[in-house]
């Protein structure tokens, strides 16, 4: 078979025209070259006449015309998934101009603090994807000051931080406060104890504590233990403490499935209020940034969708024995446990 050159190509497809693209969809939909033409509002010449010149352009038979309705030919069907991509994205960009013409962002980029609960993240998203179909989204996750750093640095317009982790020179909003919950997997020694825990007696457990990556960040925040196993991410610190590896503060939307499952305990710490770590976020973006529509509807969503989540009670109350979904696990683990013992001992043998 003879190569196909860069040019015979373009030969070969001459002026095709967004318009011939539209009628060569639009019959296909219709079914018919005359329902096409109702559609269009256009006589039935006019579009046989359309097709008959894409045709000859691209130098393929689109249609088998040798039946009384027309059909799609195999590579007539190729053709026409082709053209509803480039119609796509034609409409795309005229979206994408008349927005910038009215002040539309063409991109918004969000960095949240690694404590953000996901949930509200993912509404969101969602909504956002609505609202601004042709504004592309960048969401990055970062831990306390971190945040910070990229949106001074510009990496990211907005940010979702705590206070204290807010660098000068950067505008805050407050938003609604996450609460956190320390909990331990349900066959720790700690998930058996009632009421508040004495600080003696947390101190004999390890304590994972979410830490900043760089040394001149933020200083751990709540450490009660003077044993700390320290983690750069939360869903790391959730699978460690599930393990019963030790105990720790989660968001309570992070923990809420595990508290009903009984696969995490919650505790109380008496050093601790029963408020004292309600995390309050803050967005934040750079004092000499001025939002447009996009940014700011993310500001003010940002808002409402996280004071509904506050509001939303979570399944598990501290400071309980562990419930039937615990103990089951607590069995769980015994069985597991007597299991592995027998199947060592027959090993050995």
């Amino acid at each position: 078979m003879p190569s196909i050159s860069f040019c015979d190509t373009s030969r070969m497809i001459g002026e095709v025209t967004l318009d011939q693209l539209r009628v060569l969809m639009a019959v296909a939909e219709a079914g018919s070259f005359s329902a096409a033409a109702r559609r269009l509002r256009r006589v039935q010449s006019a579009v046989s006449q359309a097709v008959a010149n894409l045709e000859r352009q691209l130098d393929v038979a689109v249609f088998d015309r040798s039946t009384r309705v027309p059909r799609l030919t195999e590579p007539g069907q190729a053709i026409l998934a082709a053209a509803r991509r480039v119609a796509g994205e034609v409409d795309a960009l005229r979206g994408l101009a008349a927005g910038i013409a009215r002040g539309l962002e063409p991109a918004v980029s969000l960095c949240v603090d690694a404590l953000f609960p996901l949930q509200v993240l993912v509404a969101l998203c969602r909504e956002f994807a609505a609202a601004f179909p042709t504004v592309a989204l960048r969401v990055d996750t970062e831990t306390m000051s971190d945040v910070s750093a990229r949106v001074l640095a510009g990496a990211a317009t907005l940010g979702v931080t705590a206070p204290i982790a807010v660098a000068p020179g950067l505008e805050r909003r407050p938003l609604a406060p996450i609460r956190m919950i320390a909990v331990v997997a349900a066959e720790h020694p700690l998930a058996r104890l009632r009421g508040k825990i004495a600080g003696a007696r947390l101190g004999e457990h390890v304590q994972v504590v979410l830490s900043e990556r760089g040394q001149a960040g933020v200083p751990d925040q709540a450490v009660l233990s003077p044993r700390t196993w320290r983690v750069a991410d939360l869903h790391t610190k959730q699978a460690l403490l599930r393990a019963g590896l030790g105990w720790g503060n989660l968001p309570a939307a992070m923990v809420e499935d595990d508290l009903a499952a009984g696969r995490l305990v919650a505790i109380r710490p008496a050093a601790w209020a029963d408020d004292e770590h309600t995390l309050h976020l803050a967005a934040i973006h750079r004092a000499d940034t001025i939002l447009g529509p996009a940014h700011q509807w993310i500001v003010d969503r940002l808002a409402t969708l996280c004071a509904a989540s506050a509001s939303e009670p979570v399944k598990a109350s501290e400071g309980r024995r562990p419930g039937k979904g615990a103990k089951a696990a607590q069995a769980r683990v015994t069985r597991e446990r007597a299991r592995s013992g027998k199947r060592a001992a027959k090993a050995a043998k």
